[in-house]
């Protein structure tokens, strides 16, 4: 981790999550700089929507702003991006940048 300021809050360090180690320096900025790839299939819409009990029209475009919104934390595990925020995790998978789903924590 040497050349990183304690002062960049793009990036995190996670030492564990739900249990499983997670261990890695996650800069969170390489999902920012490719929001304009975030996408879902047709399916993914319907299965976000009921999920996380929204009714709107671009569930896409409301998920991006959740991700860009700077209090999100976004780290990476395995081949997903995740995005937590104001109770929902948001999962993205992180070749394709496909949001495969989004849930309400509880």
């Amino acid at each position: 981790m040497a050349n990183k300021s304690s002062n960049d809050f793009n990036n995190i360090i996670l030492s564990s999550y739900k249990e499983q180690p997670v261990d890695l320096f996650i800069n969170k900025n390489e999902l920012i700089q490719n929001i304009s790839k975030v996408h879902t299939t047709s399916m993914g819409i319907d299965r976000i929507k009921k999920n996380i009990k929204v009714d709107i029209d671009d569930v896409v475009e409301y998920l991006k702003d959740k991700i860009l919104n700077e209090n999100s934390v976004i780290y990476k595990q395995g081949k997903n991006w995740y995005c937590e925020i104001d109770n929902i995790r948001i999962t993205i998978n992180s070749y394709s940048y496909t949001i495969i789903t989004a849930h309400i924590i509880k």
